[in-house]
């Protein structure tokens, strides 16, 4: 229990932080929504005047004989008209306190909302690969766009409103005590009964509201999933069992939140309930009143007024308290996602790196994913600067998470890797990424311009520059024949070109970047042989000057290497030069030979 309420405190804790920088607008929000309080007030008012002062002949009541001097005896006509231009004046002010509030609110709220979206954007793309291989994007997705609402809708739905409720409540009980307090304390004795209906609904509630989030995010998943592979999904004709996947899910999730609205609605009977008992004890005891001369008619009705006023917050405040652990669940699994370290945190005293040598040594490097599922062991090897370096092994060998430790996506598990005779987990993050230019096995595009995915990593290129490297890639003579050139959009992951079009794209991209450390993963994998031509004229000056690292299928690539490694079961079990590792495989004549060997092949 103990854990629980610290564990809520600190959620309140980090939620008044993240709002602090707008404590002056929320300061103004919440004083305009007081503003509520005061006009509730006057509400009732005109429907006493009428009673007593219009059709009956008592005088005004003393509020308003201070307000308006000489009102103490006005005809039956004139009383009306206050009473009128009263109703018609509380009615203004609530109209334009509720504009107000809603402007106010929504700006505030909107502008939470974007904030705490960047910053949980910000620490999605610094996580871990492993951390998104192993939850899958769907949910850091969900967190991102639906989740982050919760603290939006807190702030400006809930806590506020239940605050200015809760001084609505205290204005009316004020009020209603000084005018009949024995009504007041009859009124007031229903607050217990839904005081402890809330205790025994709340934890129910924020459970059911974790359920509904989990099985929504869950249903999510399944579409991600269906439109990046849809191509497999028409080829295998399995549009209809996704779409029962999908229903099944999103069933399920439907499900828990009919129980969470059923939860919700029993809560809501219950302080409905409670609040009609109050309102008819306080009328049966007023009418006997009445009847005995103790309250004038006006004053009952001026009475059932504010009862209304004080039941309706009471309401507010169930209704608040129900929605607000619906969003404390929201909350929860935004600062959960927020709190997940990084893998391949930075030091705090990082060394800057402008340009690197290239000179890279592995000492004992190994990683593991798990403690049963060693990938890498025991790597050793030298690699001299401008070396040009091929990678060769079966699939699983551990090829890209070699490369991945270069880049830091990981680090390693035991052992170090060095970079120009330093520790990589000594550079600043960016520093060291910065000095890889990469071209992956599938050509990532960003669903922009060709110009704009050439740029990606120099957005100052110029024009020319931009041109220049797409020419070093091959890639200008298909880019000046499309309508727009430069400027063509390539769709949604560049689909809208072919393979060697996006990888040569890729590949221009790497020339523009002009790193000192190349890694080329299987560039020439999905390609036809006249494309391939292109591919391996463009790579062979791309790695000119530079430490490049080629991982490929394709013996013949190796031709243009230094030396070649040899990977089989996450070891490294040959570094040769590429003639004495070709002679060894048996390259064949035509150089499209495919490294096919058991684990004794080494």
């Amino acid at each position: 229990m103990e854990a629980r309420k610290h564990r809520e405190w600190g959620l309140y804790m980090r939620l008044a932080r993240l709002a602090k920088p707008h404590r002056a607008k929320i300061t103004v929000f919440v004083l305009l929504s007081l503003l509520a309080t005061p006009i509730a007030l006057l509400a009732p008012l005109p429907l006493e005047i009428v009673a007593d002062s219009v059709i009956g002949s008592l005088p005004l009541p003393r509020f308003l004989r201070v307000v308006l001097p000489g009102t103490a005896h006005l005809s039956h006509g004139a009383a009306l008209f206050i009473a009128v231009s009263l109703l018609l004046s509380v009615a203004l002010l609530t109209q334009l306190q509720a504009m107000a509030v809603l402007f106010l609110g929504s700006s505030i709220g909107e502008t939470l909302l974007l904030e705490l979206r960047g910053e949980v954007f910000r620490h999605i793309q610094r996580l871990s690969l492993r951390f998104h291989d192993t939850t899958g994007t769907a949910q850091s997705l969900y967190r991102l766009q639906y989740d982050t609402m919760s603290v939006q809708s807190i702030v400006i739905d809930n806590l506020v409103p239940f605050f200015t409720s809760a001084c609505t409540v205290l204005g009316m009980l004020y009020v209603t005590l000084r005018i009949a307090w024995p009504l007041a304390l009859v009124a007031v004795l229903v607050c217990p009964v839904i005081f402890v209906a809330g205790r025994r609904y709340r934890k129910g509630m924020r459970e059911s509201s974790r359920e509904a989030r989990a099985y929504e995010n869950s249903a999510l998943a399944v579409v991600q999933e269906v439109l990046q592979a849809l191509r497999i999904v028409k080829a295998f004709v399995k549009e209809e069992a996704e779409q029962e996947r999908f229903i099944r899910r999103s069933t399920e999730g439907m499900r828990a939140r009919i129980r969470l609205a059923f939860m919700q609605g029993q809560y809501g009977v219950i302080i409905g309930l409670t609040s009609a008992l109050g309102t008819a004890a306080v009328l049966t005891i007023g009418v006997r009143q009445v009847e005995a001369g103790v309250l004038t008619f006006g004053t009952l009705l001026l009475l059932m007024g504010y009862l209304t006023q004080l039941y309706e917050p009471l309401k507010t405040m169930g209704k608040k308290s129900a929605t607000w652990q619906t969003s404390m669940a929201g909350v929860e699994r935004v600062f959960a996602l927020l709190d997940e370290d990084r893998e391949v945190p930075e030091k705090p005293n990082a060394r800057p790196l402008v340009r690197a040598k290239g000179a890279f040594e592995f000492r004992g490097a190994s990683f593991a994913y798990a403690p049963d599922r060693e990938v890498l062991h025991n790597v050793s090897l030298s690699i001299a600067p401008g070396s040009r370096v091929g990678i060769a092994g079966q699939t699983g060998a551990g090829k890209t998470t070699l490369i991945s430790l270069l880049l830091r996506f990981y680090d390693p598990t035991e052992g170090t890797i060095l970079l120009d005779g330093v520790d990589l987990r000594e550079y600043r993050l960016g520093d060291l990424r910065n000095q890889f230019a990469f071209v992956p096995q599938e050509p990532i595009l960003f669903s922009t311009s060709i110009a704009e995915n050439i740029s990606y990593a120099r957005p100052e290129a110029g024009h020319e520059e931009i041109v220049a490297a797409a020419k070093a890639a091959h890639a200008h003579e298909f880019v000046s024949r499309l309508p727009q050139g430069y400027d063509t959009l390539v769709g949604e992951r560049g689909m809208c070109l072919s393979g060697g079009e996006r990888q040569r794209i890729s590949l221009a991209r790497a020339f523009l970047k002009n790193a000192p450390i190349l890694i080329l993963d299987e560039p020439t994998s999905a390609v036809d042989v006249g494309t391939e031509g292109f591919i391996l004229e463009a790579m062979k000056r791309l790695m000119m000057g530079r430490t490049s690292f080629l991982i490929s299928h394709r013996l013949s690539i190796f031709n243009q290497c230094d030396q070649v490694l040899q990977l089989a079961n996450g070891r490294l079990i040959a570094l040769d030069d590429p003639e004495s590792q070709l002679a060894r495989l048996g390259d064949s004549p035509g150089g499209d030979a495919v490294f096919s060997w058991s684990k004794a092949s080494g």
